[in-house]
């Protein structure tokens, strides 16, 4: 296990970098009136962040032996949907937040009609990058992965827990209603990173059962961490502002279970994760280590 924290800080690193390789390239900015699109759209998503769901996604294309540069422009894709999500998310009519990844939001930067259209064209990229013939040459693959990304975003995915969210601000939600919340908002985007591996490395679906598994045991631990570090945080840290569920009036898991209780049931879920993967060998010990960053990172 060691050796897989080892390589775990590299390969963010990497990640990140060849993240920001790519989308530098394909957001180039044109010299016409769409140039504050262009850069909305770079300030957006270059720099920053942890990069998680293209980690995972490299991570479990590995297991399956799958060209890097094919698992990247998955990776790619599903970061292009997580940050469309983001801008809208923070949007005056969402959640209504001046600060992401230690800057100002695009809404800020620049104005919300600007902001809006940066989210849908990152939205529409992410699809235009898994049909593209360089992500897989068999179109049963890239259709696949443009179906199981399209509805991890969607109602009964991620769009669908934000409803929730909103919703929160009104209703008094219990544990397992908070539950389907984030396995929805959160869940179903790092489900589908789990899901693309194996798409990717052609196994067929009832071969997918122990990335379901860890899937859904990192989701909800990376989104248990998340209110901990919302309600205990340091805004220099997270790069984002802290308090806000708590200010809004809604239930999390720390405000339902209470700190140490969340913190233990983290632990447990990155537990059973771990233990879904033991049927592989060195190969996942970089999903193993995920795994474990999920709970004891500090943004």
């Amino acid at each position: 296990m060691a050796e897989a924290f080892d390589r775990l800080h590299p390969a963010m690193t990497d990640i990140g970098d060849d993240v920001d390789r790519l989308l530098a390239g394909l957001l180039a900015v044109p010299e016409d009136a769409r140039d504050r699109l262009y850069r909305a759209m770079r300030h957006a998503a270059i720099g920053g962040g942890k990069r998680l769901r293209p980690l995972l996604v490299a991570a479990a294309c590995e297991l399956y032996h799958v060209d890097r540069d094919r698992a990247l422009r998955v990776g790619l894709a599903v970061e292009c949907v997580h940050v469309y999500s983001l801008i809208h998310d923070d949007l005056p009519c969402m959640d209504d937040d001046d600060l992401r990844r230690g800057k100002p939001t695009v809404h800020k930067a620049w104005d919300e009609a600007t902001a809006i259209l940066a989210g849908d064209s990152l939205h529409a990229l992410a699809f235009e990058i898994l049909a593209d013939e360089a992500t897989h040459e068999d179109p049963f693959v890239r259709v696949e992965l443009i179906a199981e990304l399209a509805r991890a975003a969607g109602p009964g995915g991620m769009a669908g827990g934000q409803m929730m969210d909103l919703a929160a601000e009104a209703m008094a939600f219990d544990l397992a209603a908070v539950t389907r919340l984030q396995q929805l908002k959160t869940g179903a985007l790092i489900g589908f990173c789990l899901e693309a591996g194996a798409i990717m490395g052609r196994v067929p679906p009832e071969g997918r059962t122990p990335l379901r598994g860890y899937a859904r045991d990192v989701g909800l631990a990376f989104q248990i961490a998340d209110d901990l570090l919302d309600a205990e945080g340091e805004e220099a840290k997270t790069g984002k502002r802290v308090g806000k569920d708590r200010g809004a009036g809604k239930e999390t898991f720390v405000s339902l279970l209470g700190p140490e209780r969340a913190r233990r049931q983290a632990e447990m879920l990155v537990g059973q994760a771990v233990e879904h993967l033991q049927g592989f060998g060195p190969e996942a010990d970089l999903l193993r280590a995920i795994a474990r960053f999920a709970v004891e990172r500090d943004h």
